[in-house]
């Protein structure tokens, strides 16, 4: 088996217009700067020639029957002898050509380079490259989330031209088949904290005579969603600890006296949903360190130091302790209502007044409940699997 140090991979859907340049631009940068290395184009069941017009100009033809951006991907890449990975499109959106610094940027230690299409990372967007919904709205917004959501340093989340070394890939362990395919590998190389590059490119217009591969809503709708369910702090702890930060010190305050602001009143209506706000909250902090376990667990997360100091406090005979103690609290509070209620001779009560007991009793009890089996549900994942 031969082994390169580059292998270009070409991921293919019906580009038998476009992919004879691709693959001549790749040809001729690995001739003029005396690169051993293989043209790969992964075809995605192609039936406009492109298969054939691989073959004629003598690169490797990867057929991958699997439908999907990243499962074409991963066909073509599984495939590589390489110690380096060129990926890119073959609609003629990026030059082949312009790719040697990233080769140079992977040389001196870099484990992913992304090519940046976007002015303020350098790059520039020739007239008609990029729709102004992707180039204004859908490109900053995702990068700007990813960067947030996993302090990623890369200013062009979804450029289609980027390299890496075929180590890094093997440990990032990407597993989306579809256009997430991008997302994933920029989100895994920045949480497992591999070092990452980035070159300005020029992002040409495709010659694609008919409609782009990519569906614009969806598929950012899939880029967003990717993004959400890889970061559980963002999906669930930072909501669920606004809640409960908010629903507590807003519901203490109610317990004692109604708040007058100008001419609105807040009374025991809003203390109910002070209450709801804290119970929401308590099951999004859980949601967040379950998902978070079973992340690692699974290999879909890295283990971090923060999650691990967590775990280790959070045992269940403590879990039991302080549900329970919650539970015999909020259990206490409702006697307390009770006797109220007889001390009045069972009759009709103020609701403002009994509320501010009922309430608070019956929402620490709940939350007590909600503590105990949490505790449970977290050993149970905790428990030694082969």
């Amino acid at each position: 088996m031969k082994l390169f140090e580059v292998s270009i991979v070409i991921p293919c859907l019906n580009e038998a217009r476009t992919l004879p340049d691709c693959i001549i631009r790749a040809k001729q940068v690995l001739v003029d700067n005396d690169l051993q290395g293989e043209i790969i184009v992964a075809d995605n069941g192609s039936t406009d020639g492109s298969r054939e017009a691989a073959l004629k100009l003598g690169v490797v033809l990867v057929a991958v029957a699997t439908k999907g951006y990243g499962a074409a991907l991963m066909g073509g890449i599984a495939s590589a002898q390489g110690k380096y990975i060129i990926m890119g499109d073959a609609d003629g959106s990026y030059d082949f050509s312009q790719v040697m610094p990233f080769i140079e940027k992977l040389r001196a230690g870099q484990d992913l380079v992304m090519g940046c299409r976007l002015p303020r990372g350098g790059g520039k967007i020739m007239p008609g490259a990029m729709p102004w919904k992707h180039r204004w709205i859908g490109n900053p917004v995702l990068t700007a989330i990813g960067r947030l959501f996993f302090k990623s340093p890369v200013s062009d989340f979804h450029c289609g031209l980027r390299s890496f070394t075929k180590q890094a890939y093997q440990n990032m362990d990407l597993q989306t088949t579809g256009m997430e395919f991008a997302s994933e590998m920029v989100v895994k190389a920045s949480l497992k904290g591999m070092r990452i590059a980035e070159v300005p490119i020029i992002l040409y217009k495709d010659g694609r005579l008919g409609r782009s591969h990519l569906k614009s809503w969806s598929d950012g709708w899939r880029h967003f969603r990717f993004m959400l369910l890889y970061s559980p702090r963002w999906l669930f702890f930072i909501p669920g600890l606004v809640l409960m930060s908010v629903g507590g010190i807003t519901g203490t305050i109610l317990t004692i006296t109604p708040v007058k602001i100008g001419t609105v009143t807040f009374d025991t209506n809003t203390l109910l949903a002070s209450a709801i706000g804290m119970i929401i909250g308590f099951q999004l902090l859980s949601f967040a360190l379950f998902t978070k376990m079973f992340a690692i667990a699974e290999g879909l997360l890295p283990e971090d130091q923060q999650t691990r100091k967590i775990l280790d406090s959070l045992s269940l005979e403590a879990g039991l302790i302080i549900g329970l103690a919650c539970s015999i609290v909020g259990f206490s509070v409702l006697v307390y209502a009770l006797w109220y209620w007889r001390v009045h001779h069972f009759g009709s009560l103020s609701p403002a007044a009994s509320l501010r007991i009922m309430i608070p009793g019956i929402t620490i009890l709940t939350l007590g409940v909600e503590i105990t089996f949490a505790s449970f549900f977290l050993s149970i994942l905790r428990l030694k699997r082969r």
